[in-house]
């Protein structure tokens, strides 16, 4: 069986002090591993989707629009762009969360996902090493306002916990019934970007990175994989849902 997968979670350098990659390094990359699709969800801004247009017209490879967002006492969250309405409907989002707060910084609250219209696709990106009972509450509240567009995003990196990461999410998934997808939580092309990725992140924290220590990654896992290495990680399903999103994700530019 061919594995296919379309990245649905990856920053650019345009996540300020996140992201190690240019948006055409990103696109040549998924390229070069024959990606179906990939997805520029930078920390909410769009500020790099010009840039990623054009690489994607460059290569061939579609673009999704999206945006990675962490809500104030809430759920972390990748919101895709499935056609014009979700993208006015990313747009305002951003404009909404950006204003409320000061410069370089966002704050999205909950009333903010009270009204949305149903051209945004939402990944969930769970925290279940914190408190249970408000793991379940999150995804409660997120499933009650995205319904049938709402998946839990499983992303593993090559840890020591992966197997029991990967049951954990998967019985959550179940739990509230909830789609599972894989994701990548990608952070840079290839794995060489590393040394970059840990310095921008050192200086995110204002301190170095031989002081960092926990701050920066475990490993390099955090770029975009080979397809043979993401088949080593994940369940086929997981793998193909990705392509079954990005057929949704119907919006361009052009």
């Amino acid at each position: 069986m061919n594995t296919e997968y379309a990245e649905l979670h990856c920053l650019s350098n345009f996540s300020f002090q996140r992201g190690a990659s240019s948006a055409r390094e990103l696109f040549d990359r998924a390229l070069r591993h024959g990606y179906a699709a990939l997805a520029i969800t930078d920390e909410c801004t769009l500020a790099g989707i010009v840039r990623a247009w054009q690489a994607s017209k460059d290569t061939g490879l579609p673009l999704i629009v999206g945006s990675e967002m962490h809500l104030e006492n809430g759920p972390k969250v990748v919101l895709l762009v499935e056609n014009l309405t979700g993208y006015q409907a990313l747009c305002t989002l951003i404009t909404v969360a950006r204003r409320r707060a000061k410069k370089g910084e966002y704050r999205l609250l909950r009333e903010d996902f009270d009204h949305l219209p149903d051209g945004l696709l939402a990944i969930w990106l769970a925290d279940i090493e914190g408190d249970a009972q408000a793991c379940l509450a999150q995804g409660n509240w997120l499933r009650e306002r995205f319904a049938e567009r709402l998946w839990l995003g499983v992303e593993l990196h090559r840890g020591a916990d992966d197997e029991q990461r990967l049951a954990d999410l998967l019985a959550l998934a179940q739990s509230l019934a909830i789609p599972a997808v894989a994701s990548g939580d990608v952070h840079m092309h290839a794995r060489g970007r590393r040394a970059l990725q840990d310095t921008i992140t050192a200086i995110r924290h204002h301190t170095t990175v031989a002081e960092a220590g926990h701050l920066l990654f475990a490993n390099g896992e955090r770029h975009l994989r080979s397809l043979d290495a993401l088949a080593e990680h994940y369940p086929d399903w997981l793998l193909a849902e990705t392509v079954r999103i990005a057929r949704r994700c119907t919006f361009t530019f052009d």
